[in-house]
């Protein structure tokens, strides 16, 4: 193979593996949010072969690089420089270019400014790529233990107390597992403000996923928050998984009947139901034929 066309390579233990040259495209690769054996190999091939490797910080991404031996020109693309960086990425995919885009750690455009560049090449429309890998959002809900069939990342609650709070109280609504990141310097307030609004919630803190000190306390919102009180200083990542309000007990018969009554002054039967039917969730026909009970009583 001549070295116009020669790709890098990289290695794994003793293997090696020649790197292929992706389709044109964007490919979105998530790396590892903390141990780097967690990167797949479908990863490194396309981190090694893509004609651009566009990262947030080329230090950090550097480290994974040389990990597996991989040789390659880093292009910074970050909040700060997207207004600049962001066409010049446009514009080598409009030109056939295949662009490798990864974060710091995990999964690129999950609080990162990346989805505003994939926003933009499919409006061109250009291909885009997900390159699945390590995610702190689903190893957080995978280690907490709670509820999985529903949840909803929240990314970072505000820093000012009034608009943190405030947050809070509309995510109070949402009948699912809530997932947020935290900084370990507000751990603390947030947890209190957590526990204040949300109450007695299960709930779990994950601090340093995948990496050496990894650790995750479980308990109520109020038994955290005061846990974490007590320590004298909280120190890495920490993703915060609560778990979903408890379900409203359905209205019993007593309160439905109750209901019904006030309805059935001023309506038919028929209408009555449907009312009856919205405002307690319990099936129409049931509370039809109830209503005809009660119409027939009187």
């Amino acid at each position: 193979m001549d070295g116009e066309n020669e790709r890098p390579g990289f290695s794994i233990r003793d293997q090696s593996f020649s790197a292929r040259k992706p389709e044109p495209g964007l490919y979105l690769v998530a790396t590892p949010i903390g141990n780097l054996a967690d990167i797949t190999v479908r990863a490194l091939d396309v981190i090694a072969g893509a004609d651009i490797l566009a990262c947030e910080d080329t230090r950090v991404s550097q480290v994974l690089l040389s990990r597996y031996a991989i040789r390659r020109r880093l292009v910074a693309y970050h909040e700060h420089n997207a207004a600049e960086a962001g066409p010049e990425l446009l514009a080598a995919l409009q030109a056939g270019k295949s662009v490798a885009l990864i974060s710091d750690a995990g999964t690129p455009l999950v609080s990162d400014p990346g989805f505003r560049l994939v926003g933009e090449a499919v409006e061109r429309g250009v291909a885009v790529y997900p390159i699945p890998g390590a995610s702190a959002v689903l190893s957080a809900l995978l280690a907490s233990g709670l509820p999985s069939d529903a949840f909803l990342f929240a990314g970072f609650l505000p820093q000012k107390e009034t608009a943190r709070r405030q947050r809070i109280e509309e995510l109070a609504r949402i009948p699912a597992t809530l997932i947020l990141f935290e900084a370990p310097h507000r751990i603390k307030d947030s947890l209190a403000d957590l526990a204040a609004i949300l109450g007695d919630r299960p709930a779990a803190v994950c601090r340093e996923l995948t990496k050496a000190f990894e650790t995750t306390y479980r308990g109520t919102l109020p038994a955290l928050a005061q846990d974490f009180e007590t320590m004298e200083r909280v120190r890495g990542e920490i993703v915060v998984v609560i778990g979903p309000p408890a379900a409203e007990a359905p209205p019993s018969e007593a309160d439905a009947d109750a209901i019904l009554s006030g309805l059935l002054r001023e309506m038919k039967p028929t209408e009555a139901a449907r009312e009856a039917a919205k405002l307690t969730g319990l099936p129409r026909r049931d509370l039809y034929q109830r209503a005809l009970q009660m119409k027939d009583g009187a």
